[in-house]
């Protein structure tokens, strides 16, 4: 019934194509016993969005052999793309499941993690679920580890012990990601976008400081829903005092919806064969249409940059891939189209070396993520722009406003105003 890992990746062949399981999912044994046969393989092309832990495929010297092409650049292969050793894929989280289903990138074999079967064969896939759903859907073969510590999560990652290939058992913890307590500037910027949610309105938030910063500040509100690419930790408390409710949502209401989790044991305990929370595949959980039918969704996304006319970077520093487009495009058309949406950008004024993250113009070699067409609210923590409908003198100057007072003079004069 089961074998090991070394066995398990053996069907593994010279020019196979592989995804790999996300986050929190991320098979390590797996993913160590395939990077052990490199001698013995070559034109392996591995596809993943962010994967947590090692990378061992990627230590030098293998570079010739596994080829990874990235959807989101992640901290595990994030010098290796920047060097030139792997790949990133500019694409919207919610079309990376289309990518496999269309045949775009055939699949040979999916790396997967899953929950133990329960007394029908199904297993689950936990706490990532996404685009990794697409992929089990249509790789040839399925290599998993099986692994009690999943989370048996509702929703659509079902998948029957019969279909998995070769099955490892595994009794490893999952990978604990800890908040850590949000600082001044992160609480000031999280109490201005506070500001800006309505009771009842419907939540997307990431994983940081910032995401942290806003929840910490919602203590006041009333009904709110969640329908994100992800969440952490942070929604717990709100959970607990009653605060998230989603009873005003439309759209799955009472539940809280979500592609993958990534975060503390107390997290994978919450989501565990919890009838409240539904992890759903990625192309509907992400589609703007579905985003849209929620009413008040208030979408809460990062930037590296913004330049005076509000174009967002969110994936780049210059011409260096620092991480992916994800769901930012997704939920801010989502958020623009649903009733009395606000699609928000918040970002601290400045970087940890004190460059203002306000600029002029973007770095050379600067992706832009969001468009100054599709932007809205942009906070930091000196303030809200509320850039829509506004002409570009007047995005200049609401831009400049929540700069940082030092940098403020010197924008003004290379915006012209």
């Amino acid at each position: 019934m089961y074998t090991t890992a070394e066995e398990a990746v053996k069907v593994i062949q010279t020019g196979n194509n592989l995804f790999v399981h996300t986050a929190a999912a991320t098979p390590q044994r797996l993913m160590q016993a395939l990077a052990d046969r490199a001698s013995e393989l070559r034109d392996i092309n591995l596809f993943h969005m962010h994967i947590e832990g090692n990378a061992p495929h990627l230590l030098q010297g293998r570079y010739e052999v596994f080829h990874d092409h990235s959807f989101f650049v992640g901290p595990s292969v994030r010098k290796a793309v920047q060097e030139g050793h792997a790949d990133y894929i500019p694409v919207f989280y919610s079309r990376v499941p289309s990518l496999f289903r269309n045949g775009t990138i055939p699949l040979d074999v999916a790396l997967i993690q899953v929950s133990p079967p329960d007394k029908h064969g199904f297993c689950s896939l936990g706490v990532s679920v996404e685009a990794s759903l697409s992929a089990v859907q249509n790789a040839r073969l399925l290599i998993a580890q099986v692994n009690p510590h999943m989370p048996r999560t509702h929703g659509d990652g079902f998948i029957h012990f019969s279909r998995i290939h070769a099955a490892v058992w595994c009794e490893d913890a999952l990978p604990s990601v800890v908040p850590h307590p949000p600082g001044e500037t992160e609480m000031a910027i999280g109490r201005h976008v506070a500001s800006l949610i309505d009771d009842g309105a419907t939540l997307q938030m990431g994983i940081g400081g910032i995401p942290n910063a806003v929840l910490a500040c919602l203590g006041s509100h009333k009904d709110l829903g969640i329908h994100t690419e992800m969440f952490s930790d942070g929604i717990l408390p709100l959970v607990e005092k009653g605060i998230i409710t989603g009873l005003k949502k439309k759209n799955h209401p009472g539940k809280i919806v979500s592609g993958f989790v990534l975060g503390s044991k107390k997290l994978y305990d919450f989501v565990d064969d919890n009838p409240s929370v539904a992890l759903l595949d990625i192309a509907y959980v992400n589609d703007p249409s579905v985003i849209s039918r929620n009413p008040r969704v208030t979408a809460i996304n990062s930037a590296i940059e913004v330049d005076v006319m509000g174009q967002v970077c969110a994936d780049s520093i210059g011409h260096l891939q620092y991480s992916g487009v994800g769901g930012q495009m997704d939920f801010i058309w989502g958020a623009t189209m649903s009733e009395q949406g606000k699609p928000i950008i918040a970002l601290p004024s400045t970087t940890a070396k004190g460059e203002s993250r306000i600029v002029a113009s973007l770095k050379p070699g600067a992706d832009v993520v969001t468009t100054r067409s599709h932007v809205h609210y942009v906070v930091t923590e000196f303030g809200v722009a509320d850039l829509y409908g506004k002409n570009l003198t007047q995005r200049a100057k609401a831009l400049v406003d929540i700069a940082h007072p030092s940098q403020r003079e010197a924008l003004e004069k290379a915006a012209g105003i």
